[in-house]
This record gives C-alpha cells, sequence and structure tokens, in this order.
C-alpha cells in the first residue's frame, strides 16, 4: 500500500472534503510521530502499538567483500511493537 492509498481510505472513512486535506491530516500525524522519536519520548497508540528509539552500542563487523574487520559505530534505531489489537487482526 502507497501513501496515496492511505490517504483515499482517510479521505472515505474520515469523511474528508478532499484528498488534500487528507493528505495534510496524513502529514500531520506522521511529523507528530517523528518529533515525538526525535526527542526521545515513546508513542503509544493504544491497541495499535509502540514506538520508541533504542541505542545501538558500536561493535566490530567484518566486510564481506574482504573479510577486513570494521569498525561499526554507534547508533540509534526506530524499534515497533506491536499491540494486541493489531496482533488480533492480523492472525
Amino acid at each position: 500500500m502507497a501513501k496515496t492509498d492511505i490517504i483515499a481510505k482517510i479521505q472515505a472513512n474520515a469523511g474528508i472534503a478532499t484528498k488534500a486535506e487528507a493528505g495534510k491530516v496524513l502529514d500531520a500525524v506522521l511529523g507528530a510521530i517523528q518529533d515525538s522519536l526525535v526527542s526521545g519520548e515513546a508513542l503509544t497508540l493504544t491497541g495499535f502499538g509502540t514506538f520508541k528509539v533504542s541505542e545501538r552500542a558500536a561493535r566490530t563487523g567484518r566486510d564481506p567483500r574482504t573479510g577486513n574487520a570494521i569498525d561499526i559505530p554507534a547508533s540509534k534505531a526506530v524499534r515497533f511493537t506491536p499491540g494486541k489489537t493489531l496482533k488480533d487482526a492480523v492472525k
């Protein structure tokens, strides 16, 4: 499913007049999620799931072409844990 498909569903389900308005709604929601994660907060949507940022430690890896050891720097990653309602719906 593409972003345009989601916008069309939002328009139909929420009774929004135009796809442009539905697109603004989706962009606002995604922006709020991003702002929450950038500030380090976890975001819980009850029944849907939880988004949170986790830290990845620096580590040593291998270059698959040469086999040489390389240093992989520490980084952050977004994690998503689905909620019960979402898990049950997918089953």
